[in-house]
C-alpha cells in the first residue's frame, strides 16, 4: 500500500448553527489547517497515488478566503468539514481539521 499526505492551510469565516447559544453561532474566522491522507495499492500511470498540486486545487480553490457557509451546503463545523473534504479525493481515506491550536477533528471513510 502507498500514502501519501497533503498538508493545506486555509483561511477561511464562518459561523455554526447550534442548538445552544455560543460565541461560534457568530461570523467569525481561522487559519484552518487541513491535512490530507490518501492511500492505494497501486500507484497511478505517472508514478503517484495522486498529484500533491490536485488534492490542492480540489480543497483550497474551493474554500481559501470564503465564507464557508456560503460556499459549503451544511453546518461548516470541522467535522462536516473534515468528510467533505474527504468526498472531495477517491483516494482518500482520512481528513484532520485543525480549526485552532486545541482544536482538531478528524474524518475517516
Amino acid at each position: 500500500m502507498y500514502y501519501v499526505t497533503k498538508r493545506m492551510e486555509i483561511a477561511a469565516c464562518h459561523h455554526l448553527e447550534l442548538s445552544y447559544p455560543s460565541k461560534c453561532s457568530q461570523l467569525h474566522g481561522h487559519n484552518w489547517i487541513i491535512t490530507v491522507h490518501c492511500k492505494a495499492e497501486s500507484l497511478n500511470a505517472d508514478g503517484m497515488v495522486v498529484d500533491f498540486t490536485s488534492i490542492k486545487q480540489s480543497i483550497k480553490s474551493k474554500l481559501d478566503h470564503t465564507n464557508l457557509n456560503e460556499v459549503l451546503p451544511f453546518n461548516p463545523t470541522a467535522e462536516n468539514i473534515a468528510r467533505w473534504v474527504c468526498d472531495q479525493i477517491p483516494e482518500c481515506y482520512r481528513v484532520d481539521v485543525q480549526e485552532s491550536e486545541g482544536n482538531t477533528a478528524s474524518y475517516e471513510s
